[in-house]
């Protein structure tokens, strides 16, 4: 069977669907037998721009041309170029370059325990997160998880976490005490099943921040980068977080994290607190300058908004009356349509017929075009959504 390999000298902690892909573009991937799939899993929300954006593409072999790696003792331009771009185009005033959406979020939490601690001196160190959230595999970000899954095995896990359920107010307040430092969430909970967080929640969040003295974290990795229809998903709500993490979409494919901050928070990051050897190298910031240069400048979250609506509005209409589908969810171009029971069988099915997307939990089926996805391609994906759907409403019968 293709992409398998019984003498694997990788360790077994992926449950790989046995498929090899050997190259892409835009919207299309081929495997090693020549088979062709419409790709709406985007390397979990990683190829934003597609597979081999040409505006990227250009940039990153003209930087294998020049310069590959300096250390950070080094000022790098391009660096400092990706920063500007990111700071001029949110609120943020700082930015920390580093290697996956994990780190970031790491450095988070670092910097709210620093700031804390070194800056204001009050020794405040917790941070509190929501049930189903996911914020990484590190031994701080998959204790900051929500989900025990990913926690099994790995004990001791670190101090200083305390879970609460998404929007219980009344369990939120009770968690807040003399230690709580910052208040950790994702504006769109997608390894969480697709739960866009609710704005009166949101608002009550950030007045307990403000009364508190607590900082609001949000984690952009999947949301961010035009993802949701805004080119950050806190956006959509009217806050300003005090920190916010970037990661998969930021650059087009190739491994690199960002995380940015209000500008109060810079001095708690000084010389020598936190570093990343390749976080942020001349190769990795060309990347991502391109590609915040060709989301910005051909306004790509505007048509991933007009993207999401329209395969929102087609799938409710073509799943409207299956009894399998239990809702439609989510924000912009990342959604989740709900079943009335797993849904693994039915993303093979899909892949049979080629069309590859994933789950978000075992009753989740997560939609993760890129976001310059056409019309027809929605049209083809949502047309081989519902067959598979309706052959599953039938089965149940």
């Amino acid at each position: 069977m293709t992409g398998t390999n019984a003498a694997s000298s990788l360790f077994p902690t992926y449950g790989r669907y046995p498929v090899a892909l050997v190259k892409g573009q835009g919207s299309w991937l081929w495997d090693d037998q020549g088979n062709k799939y419409l790709d709406f899993m985007c390397g979990l929300a990683v190829t934003n721009l597609g597979h081999v954006p040409p505006k990227v593409k250009d940039a990153l072999v003209k930087q294998l041309d020049e310069l590959w790696h300096v250390s950070n003792l080094f000022h790098i331009p391009h660096q400092e170029a990706a920063a500007r771009l990111l700071t001029d185009n949110s609120h943020a005033e700082a930015v920390f370059f580093c290697n996956s959406g994990a780190e970031a979020n790491e450095a988070a939490i670092k910097l709210a325990r620093r700031y804390h601690q070194k800056v204001l001196g009050t020794g405040r160190y917790e941070v509190i997160t929501f049930t189903k959230s996911f914020h990484g595999r590190t031994l701080a970000t998959l204790t900051a998880t929500g989900q025990d899954k990913v926690k099994e095995g790995f004990a001791p896990l670190p101090a200083g976490f305390v879970t609460v359920p998404l929007h219980d107010v009344p369990a939120l307040e009770a968690a807040i005490n003399g230690n709580t430092a910052a208040v950790m969430l994702e504006m769109v909970q997608a390894e969480g099943g697709v739960h866009p967080v609710d704005p009166a929640f949101l608002q009550t969040v950030v007045e307990l921040c403000d009364k508190h003295g607590l900082l609001l974290i949000v984690d952009e990795i999947q949301t961010g980068m035009g993802r949701t229809g805004k080119l950050f998903a806190y956006e959509h709500y009217g806050i300003q977080p005090d920190i916010f993490t970037l990661a998969k979409g930021l650059g087009s494919g190739f491994p690199v994290g960002a995380m940015l901050a209000k500008g109060k928070l810079a001095e708690a990051f000084g010389a020598g607190s936190h570093g990343s050897t390749f976080g942020g190298t001349p190769i990795a910031a060309a990347v991502v300058q391109a590609t915040v240069e060709t989301i910005v400048g051909d306004k790509v979250p505007e048509r991933a908004a007009e993207a999401g609506d329209y395969l929102r509005a087609q799938l409710r209409e073509r799943l409207g009356g299956n009894p399998f589908v239990k809702e439609v969810r989510g924000q912009g171009l990342l959604i989740g349509i709900e079943c009335a029971g797993p849904v693994g069988d039915l993303v093979t099915a899909a892949r049979s017929q080629g069309l590859l997307v994933v789950t978000a939990g075992p009753e989740v089926i997560r939609l993760l075009p890129n976001l310059l996805v056409t019309h027809e391609e929605i049209d083809l994906a949502v047309g081989i959504l519902a067959g598979v759907l309706e052959g599953q409403a039938a089965t149940a019968q």
